[in-house]
């Protein structure tokens, strides 16, 4: 077993999860989500997306965001930029650090930005070494890692081939997502190796969601494999498009009350984290998605003392 002694979860509530709310969010609301998650211990916190606001709404105020966060020594905030146009708007509203999303899988690329999987990598490249010149840092995303809405299962060569290219552009980290949630253990681990052949695990993340029930679980495998990544929304924001009423992304209080029960160093407060899962929740007009914080809530409230144990 190589489990790490230490992990850094990468906050993606408020662009990957907030991206799929379909009424509009206020600033001032996205504002103070960013700010409550920075005071967590979180050292990497997504912040938005510079995409076309006709495409993705939700986004549409991502440089406004980026403007007003108080953003915190030692914390990075990055944002999705998909394209040239994106990356200028990026520049110009402060980014430090964008990434950019391929897939592993040819018929996803062509649905979600019209170009197949090597056009799509052309492209990321012109942006990587823009955003690089301009010193800013460079994360990469494959998506369907585990399987696509259109072709079922993919192999997981294919999701190492599309990793190992995003590495060779420049990007310092690649996220490893289930796009569609479909994956179990077995099948996360199996994808994990054949991607560890051709990148370093120091270089991968895993984003998995939990359509299936399987996130959490599927995050086990491949701690033990070494990664030291974890993708994660706070109160579990974003649902999974392919899957009408199935839930998305791991929720944030989810993954860290594991990691810590499992004896992984975090650096982020668990009390502070149920808070602003909360502070989301309320503020969307429903319960917290988050397993643990609701029942962190109801043992607080039976026993009228206490906060949340790691």
């Amino acid at each position: 077993m190589t489990i790490p002694k230490q992990v850094r979860v990468v906050e993606v509530g408020p662009r990957d999860g907030l991206q799929n709310e379909a009424a509009r969010v206020p600033l001032a609301v996205k504002v103070e989500l960013i700010d409550r998650l920075s005071a967590t211990g979180l050292r990497t916190i997504e912040a938005g997306a510079f995409v076309s606001p006709k495409c993705v709404p939700q986004m549409a105020d991502s440089a406004a965001v980026l403007v007003q966060v108080k953003q915190r020594p030692g914390v990075s905030y990055p944002v999705l930029v998909p394209n040239m146009k994106g990356l200028e708007a990026a520049l110009a509203a402060g980014a430090q650090e964008i990434a950019v999303f391929g897939a592993a899988s040819e018929s996803f690329s062509q649905r979600n930005i019209n170009c197949s999987i090597a056009e799509s990598l052309e492209r990321f490249s012109h942006v990587a070494d823009a955003a690089l010149s301009a010193g800013l840092k460079v994360r990469g995303y494959v998506s369907c890692v585990l399987g696509c809405p259109y072709e079922g299962e993919i192999a997981p060569e294919a999701v190492a081939h599309v990793a190992e290219a995003l590495i060779g552009m420049g990007c310092y980290e690649v996220s490893l997502g289930d796009t569609i949630g479909v994956g179990t253990p077995g099948k996360a681990r199996r994808m994990v190796e054949a991607v560890a052949d051709k990148v370093d695990l120091q270089h991968l993340a895993a984003h998995f969601h939990d359509t299936y029930g399987q996130a959490l679980a599927n995050l086990l495998a491949v701690l033990d494999l070494g990664v030291a990544v974890v993708d994660s929304s706070v109160s579990g924001l974003g649902g999974c498009p392919y899957a009408p009423g199935a839930s998305g992304n791991v929720a944030s209080e989810d993954v860290v009350y594991m990691l810590h029960g499992l004896g992984i160093e975090t650096g982020i407060d668990l009390d502070r984290l149920v808070e602003t899962g909360a502070f989301i929740s309320a503020a969307l007009g429903r319960q917290p998605g988050s397993k643990a914080a609701r029942a962190l809530a109801a043992r607080t409230i039976a026993t009228g003392a206490g906060g949340a144990q790691s």
